[in-house]
């Protein structure tokens, strides 16, 4: 068998090829607003020499370009940046600098007051090797049992991601047909290849590199995946440099510690720009056609843990996260999700309901709409989430569609039909159709559990990402990890592989008292 990322030509390097690139950036042109003339034109020049279409699933197409399609391709790239004006398209209203953004955000969320929380304690749990521990400092602290709401949101975090791996980048037809060939649809718990017809194995296959650690019959602990790489990453950033972190930290923490092999798309655009001397946040921006996709979204759970109660201060910190790989809606998708989560994790009402009113669900879906501590609703939470996004930017729309699509329909497939049929345009890894399904999948859910991770992992699209997430967020509002279902915290043997120094092996209840010791951290 050929080897990752080796063809017959030798070694193809994904996501960072000219030739790949010109296809995504073509399409990002046509979706940001660019002059449509101008950018048909360069998609004109670009067929004539014979350059192809994106890559529609993989990182890179079969064979390399002749070296004068790849000197073109670099041109073009170049030619498309200089075609992006602030004043026209969505530039407008989709500003990407944090006070920009602040001053579109009629409702951005103000710091809480001192609640009278208890100052940290003095001990604190041995870190992995090469991340720094000691005391914390004193100064406020989220209640008690803060940390075993950590605990079931990281193992939520696995377990959806989890759930996904497997029929990662099938389309939605093939989800549905594997699901329900072996009895599991609606999806309600892990994907299975036992009793599976080989016709529809065949035409359906899984995802190649998940599926021996990722069926209900091969699963023993939580694989590797960077959907949990970026949250311990996020653990070594806090421990290293504090809740001042400055982007050029994230770039310096990448270099150290990141394989830049378990990169992928914007990050892996980032993570060569640095080596090429590009600073942030221009690392972001120079021939990155995945600045808007869902990358940092992925990455901005620790920066809601570590605030509860604080959506804005989460914001704000997964902001300076984001631009080193992001622009737009590919920032708005981590702040929105830094936000929610931080909302979720406070247990608190912060007022903001975004103009919509919240509708009792339960005509729909059994069992009472999911709690924290301190009676904050799913609802609420993901209305938090939104006021941290410009309400006229695509992002923010999109959401607004999602948890409207899914108030009005009893069918969460149905949901996921209207869900597909209005953003299917966009590719199946950018920030706004899959926020769009996060939120429907947790209003639909009313934030329960197994009913929230299979909702996103059933809708498609980036279907492991999803599952994280609304794992992570429901997992919060369950409070403790003795209130999610054996069926999904069992098999994952409070274990995780990942190629972060010092955290290989690590399980879940520890992580959740490294949180919790960042979280008491002024």
């Amino acid at each position: 068998m050929t080897p990752p990322g080796r063809g017959g030509g030798g070694l193809r390097l994904t996501w960072v090829q000219p030739e790949d690139l010109v296809g995504h950036e073509l399409r990002q042109a046509s979706e940001d607003g660019r002059e449509p003339a101008a950018v048909a034109a360069v998609a004109a020049r670009w067929a004539a020499a014979g350059g192809t279409a994106a890559p529609p699933a993989a990182g890179a197409s079969p064979a390399p370009a002749p070296p004068r399609l790849r000197e073109l391709a670099g041109r073009l790239l170049d030619e498309l940046a200089e075609l992006a004006d602030p004043r026209h398209g969505f530039a407008a209203h989709e500003p990407t600098e944090l006070p920009a953004i602040r001053a579109a955000c009629p409702d951005w969320p103000d710091r809480p007051a001192s609640d009278g929380r208890p100052p940290a304690p003095a001990e604190t749990t041995t870190a992995p090797a090469g991340v720094r521990g000691g005391r914390a400092r004193p100064g406020p602290a989220p209640g008690s049992g803060y940390q075993d709401a950590l605990h079931a949101a990281w193992l939520g975090r696995a377990a959806g991601c989890l759930l996904g791996k497997p029929v990662e980048k099938l389309p939605l037809a093939g989800i549905r047909a594997l699901a329900a060939a072996t009895g599991n649809w609606p999806l309600r718990t892990w994907f299975t290849a036992e009793g599976l017809p080989g016709e529809l194995a065949r035409a359906y296959p899984w995802n190649r590199r998940s599926a021996p650690t990722s069926l209900a019959e091969t699963i023993d602990g939580m694989p590797e995946d960077d959907d949990l790489n970026y949250p311990l990453l996020n653990l070594l950033l806090l421990r290293r440099y504090g809740r001042g972190f400055r982007t050029r930290d994230v770039a310096a923490l990448w270099l150290d510690e990141l394989p830049a092999g378990r990169t992928f798309t914007a990050e892996r655009v980032a993570y060569r720009n640095l080596l090429c001397g590009v600073e942030p946040p221009e690392t972001a921006r120079r021939r990155n056609p995945f600045r808007e996709w869902i990358g940092a979204a992925i990455r901005a759970d620790v920066h809601g843990w570590t605030h509860p109660g604080d959506p804005g201060a989460a914001a704000a910190q997964a902001h300076r996260d984001a631009a080193l790989t992001h622009t737009a809606n590919g920032v708005y998708g981590a702040m929105f999700v830094a936000a929610t989560i931080a909302a979720a994790a406070g247990g608190h009402d912060d007022g903001h309901d975004n103009g919509h009113e919240h509708r009792d669900h339960r005509e729909h879906r059994s069992g009472p709409t999911r709690e924290a501590g301190g009676g904050i609703t799913v609802h609420r939470a993901l209305a938090a989430g939104l006021t941290v996004v410009p309400p006229e930017s695509r992002l923010a729309r999109a959401v607004r569609f999602g948890i409207a699509a899914a108030r009005a329909e009893p069918s969460f497939d149905s949901v996921v039909d209207l869900l597909h049929r209005e953003l299917g345009h966009y590719h199946w890894v950018h920030a706004v159709p899959n926020a769009a399904l996060l939120a429907a999948a947790l209003t639909h859910a009313e934030g329960d559990f197994s009913g929230s991770i299979c909702r996103a992992v059933s809708g498609g699209w980036d279907t492991d990402s999803n599952g994280a997430t609304a794992g992570s967020v429901a997992g919060l509002l369950a409070g403790h990890p003795d209130r999610l279902p054996e069926r999904w915290t069992d098999p994952l043997r409070n274990r995780l592989a990942s190629s972060v120094p010092g955290f290989d092996g690590i399980g879940f209840d520890a992580l959740a008292q490294l949180t919790h010791q960042e979280a008491l951290r002024p």
